[in-house]
């Protein structure tokens, strides 16, 4: 009777603003509710094609970051010693004043003297293209340490990669392989599909060393001993062969399994054999004849046959089982090395085989193969594959990654129905890809973009004498197919000088001294090293972010970014659209509230600079200013004739999809919509649009291609085996003497798999890995004063008997030690965990007075971070803790051991406080809460 009365429609918003999230890399629609002009609420957009009203815990706190006390306000100029976070206000042009005479200068004297690395920013597109148009090949982003080597491995095996660009059909698949899937990427669609698979009783197989997440919900979870996935995948290759559960008529006719390959010793052995017109050849089961892969009527054989004038050649299938069916991809082979027994290898092989084989089924779907041969149905292979992190940040996690495609195009489950589908823009062949633009002379631009997909030595970024001309050696010898650049080498090798010396680094949102893969304390002492003079080795800094970073501390000048709730933003088929598989879609961002603080879309200011600067492209033939801003930027620029950044509302009514001419209403058509367009792939063009006439063309229609490009998916890849042959003295670009067995042995054109480094090593027996917390997404999410609650703290999980042996129990301290570190740990005991590996989430651990945190915050007192025990390159050593074949960072490779900390052990701080606070935050309050939100 006493209770009060409870409101049960609260009255939450007077309007309601449709955008796209930016709280991890899903980029889910949402909607803002304003009130009285503040937001108030987010939750998600029911109409949206991507989680479809769903939101998580981070898209919900995303109104938070317009209250967080981490936020820059102004921009700022360095007036203490780097590191210390001493810096005085200053205005707008100042600084771009300041950045523009540092950048001038630079371009003038050698464009390859600016490193320009950028962190999860999401507008690639545009940031490469300045780099290219600076004249820089410095550039990349944080796909260099993230997950190259499963975007490189898709696109050099099957035209595209998961997540971003592929799919489970989540609608028809009987059974889902999970490999290295953690919470933080893609997470609401994810768990939309996971659902439905539920629902139609699919079964789930999680093969992860930790059983969280959706590894929690598997019907089968296989712990395995981090970084040997892909001898586990190659075993399973093994036993399909070995009982001959493969998709022949897959193989003959959407592989290159039936191409043959020069076995004649010299320059062209394990090349394809080509005709006049350069067209691979195939053997015709019917006539026995060598004839070009695509003529029509044809029926390429699996085998070379004898007598038939191939006895120099074998096919791709023969030199696959050859490979495969040796003792040392057999279960009990692999079992000593991944931990899962030989029985359970051979079951999922089974399983593999009984649900692509048995559960298969037909479906009235008739499409045109670019042959021109029609068919009326299409067989259904329900086995459906999704992959993450967790199998490519490994050092070999780029043959990892293409072992994994090559089991789906065993059974045929690429883009069929119930099987692992594209996205478009993709699929697409590597050859469509653009190669490494080469630099020019001071003042010139790139020959094309700085980063890109070699298919050949010919196309490395190296001097004549085979050395790296990039700063971070991407495309070099050292990672010839670096496809995203090695974001994580950049300020260690500026530092040092090596390749060359820089004389600006400039870094977008990139906490690039906190992120996942690099050794914190060497980052930091890099960025703060000086000469022999005195002076920085990287001479000036600038640092473009909106929050107050680690990193942002180092920094000469800062530019001060807004929220992606106060910008314009371009979600592009340019870049990493939101489409599905039967759909293409992109989106936008657009501002729904205005910045109360003296700050700039960095988008704006990079385009300014570029105008400042006179970049072809960024001024007219007068030398003005091109775009007013990036929002008229997104709506007029043309990257190909009648094609833009954005696909939705072209021309000049507005009335054209894919291409046509600019539209300069075209971001109001997409507020108007939601945020987002999106438009129906025809019925005939959605299976297998690699080989799929009418896909095709539909996609040369849209602007996705300028003419059709079908290809074979790629169980052999010839630009490795070129590579080999550089390796073997052949060719006119060849590898220096140090690299050629390494490049002979990591390059081999059918997956293999190599044990990662320091795998046996008695004196660190323990795998130490890294997990992003589903409720963070990168170091922009930390400092959410929501999402603090949630995780202001972090342990180290340990196995259960490695917890008896150590007499740990559940809050004791411990000493984690690797070859280069030691930090202090709290124990948390885990059973669901592999016996030789321990775990804990990322980027909890805090520098002291980073991010306006308190000096006693629990980030900073009881977080800590595995980075300080990440070896950094050494000195004999200048290609550790990376893939040979991309550069990927391998930091899932850390080795650690463990030992319990006496009451009274302490470790030194490895990062000492941050004096402050910054200009500003002294007049924040000293405790936030919603409704009390502060002004600058």
């Amino acid at each position: 009777m006493n209770q009060p009365a409870v409101e049960l429609s609260p009255f939450v918003s007077d309007e309601i603003r449709k955008t796209t999230c930016y709280m991890c890399a899903c980029r889910c629609g949402i909607d803002v509710h304003m009130r009285d002009g503040r937001v108030r609420y987010i939750q998600g957009n029911r109409d949206h094609p991507v989680n479809k009203g769903v939101l998580c815990a981070k898209g919900s706190a995303g109104m938070l970051h317009l209250e967080s006390p981490a936020r820059l306000t102004s921009p700022l100029l360095r007036i203490g010693p780097r590191g210390s976070g001493r810096f005085r206000e200053i205005g707008w042009d100042e600084a771009l004043g300041t950045a523009e005479k540092w950048l001038a200068e630079t371009r003038r004297k050698d464009p390859r003297e600016l490193a320009f690395f950028t962190g999860r920013d999401q507008s690639q597109a545009l940031t490469g293209w300045w780099s290219q148009q600076y004249g820089t090949p410095n550039h990349s982003a944080h796909g260099g340490f993230c997950s190259v080597n499963m975007a490189a491995g898709g696109i050099y095996s099957i035209g595209g990669s998961f997540w971003e660009f592929a799919q489970p059909d989540w609608e028809r698949a009987r059974l889902l392989l999970m490999f290295g899937v953690a919470e933080d990427h893609d997470s609401n669609p994810i768990k939309l599909g996971l659902s439905e698979m539920r629902r139609n009783g699919a079964r789930i197989v999680s093969v992860n060393p930790v059983r969280t997440g959706y590894s929690a919900i598997a019907d089968t979870w296989l712990g395995i001993r981090p970084g040997t996935d892909g001898l586990l995948i190659l075993s399973l290759i093994g036993e399909l062969l070995r009982n001959r559960w493969v998709d022949v008529a897959a193989l003959s006719q959407r592989t290159n399994a039936a191409w043959l390959v020069d076995q004649t010793p010299g320059p062209g052995r394990g090349l394809f054999l080509r005709d006049g017109d350069g067209k691979p050849q195939v053997r015709d089961a019917a006539t026995g004849r060598t004839v070009p892969f695509d003529l029509p009527g044809a029926v390429p054989a699996l085998t070379a046959g004898n007598g038939s004038g191939n006895d120099s050649a074998s096919t791709v299938f023969e030199l696959m089982t050859s490979k495969y069916l040796d003792g040392q991809h057999r279960p009990e082979e692999a079992s000593r090395h991944t931990g899962i027994s030989a029985a359970a290898i051979r079951g999922l092989a089974a399983e593999i085989a009984r649900v692509a084989f048995e559960e298969s089924y037909e479906i009235d779907s008739p499409w045109t193969d670019f042959r021109g041969i029609r068919h009326d149905r299409i067989v259904a292979r329900p086995v459906a594959v999704h992959a993450m992190r967790g199998i490519s940040a490994h050092a070999n996690g780029f043959q990892t990654c293409r072992a994994l495609h090559l089991l789906q195009m065993l059974i045929g489950a690429v883009d069929c129905p119930g099987g692992t589908r594209f996205k478009p823009p993709y699929p697409k062949p590597v050859e469509n890809h653009p190669r490494p633009g080469r630099p020019g002379g001071a003042g010139e631009t790139l020959s094309g973009p700085p980063l890109g997909y070699p298919i050949g030595p010919e196309d490395l970024l190296v001097d004549e004498q085979g050395e790296a001309l990039r700063l971070d050696k991407a495309f070099s010898w050292e990672a010839p197919l670096a496809a995203h650049g090695k974001m994580h080498a950049a300020i260690p090798n500026a530092a040092r000088g090596d390749p060359h010396p820089i004389s600006v680094m400039f870094l977008y949102m990139a906490n690039m001294a906190w992120n996942s893969s690099m050794n914190t304390p060497a980052a930091m002492e890099a960025l703060s090293a000086r000469g022999v003079g005195g002076e920085y080795r990287i001479p000036k800094l600038i640092v473009a972010d909106a929050f107050w970073s680690e990193t942002v501390a180092y920094a000469d000048l800062v530019l001060p970014d807004t929220t992606y709730l106060e910008r314009h933003d371009c979600i592009s088929l340019l870049d990493r659209p939101i489409g599905e598989p039967d759909m293409i879609a992109d989106a936008i961002r657009h501002p729904v509230v205005e910045p109360d603080r003296d700050v700039r879309p960095f988008q704006d200011v990079l385009i300014e600079l570029g105008a400042r600067l006179g970049l072809p492209g960024f001024v007219d033939k007068d030398g003005n200013p091109k775009w007013r801003s990036y929002a008229h930027c997104m709506a007029t620029r043309e990257v190909r004739p009648g094609v833009g950044p954005l696909a939705g509302w072209r021309g000049t009514d507005g009335s054209r999809e894919g291409r046509g001419e600019p539209n300069e209403r075209q971001l109001e058509r997409y507020v108007e919509a939601g945020g987002f367009w999106t438009a129906d792939i025809p019925e005939g063009a959605r299976y297998f649009k690699h080989v799929n006439a009418e896909y095709q063309d539909w996609a040369v229609g849209i602007g996705l291609y300028d003419k059709p490009a079908p290809f074979m998916l790629q169980l052999y890849s010839e630009p490795l085996r070129r590579f080999q042959l550089a390796a073997e003295g052949h060719g006119k670009v060849l590898p220096p003497e140090r690299l050629r067995e390494r490049i002979s042995e990591n390059f081999d054109p059918l997956p293999s798999w190599i044990p990662p480094p320091e795998t046996d090593t008695e004196e660190f027996p323990l795998s130490a890995i890294t997990q992003r917390p589903m409720a963070m997404y990168h170091s922009w999410g930390s400092q959410n004063p929501w999402l603090r609650q949630i995780h202001a703290e972090n342990s180290l999980y340990v196995p259960g008997a490695v917890c008896d042996r150590l007499q740990l129990n559940d809050g004791d301290w411990a000493i984690a030690e690797s070859r280069v570190g030691r930090i202090r740990v709290r124990i948390k005991r885990m059973e669901a965990l592999n016996p030789s590996t321990v775990w804990t989430w990322n980027a909890i651990g805090k520098r002291r007075g980073a991010w306006n945190l308190s000096n006693d915050a629990p980030e900073a007192t009881r977080g800590f971070l595995l980075n300080h025990l990440i070896p950094d390159r050494d000195s004999d050593d200048s290609m550790s803790n990376s893939d040979p074949v991309t550069g990927q960072a391998a930091w899932f490779d850390l080795r650690i051991r463990l030992s319990k900390a006496d009451e009274r052990s302490d470790v030194a701080d490895p990062a000492d406080s941050v004096q402050g606070p910054l200009p500003g935050f002294d007049r924040r309050p000293g405790e936030l809460t919603y409704g009390s939100e502060w002004s600058a």
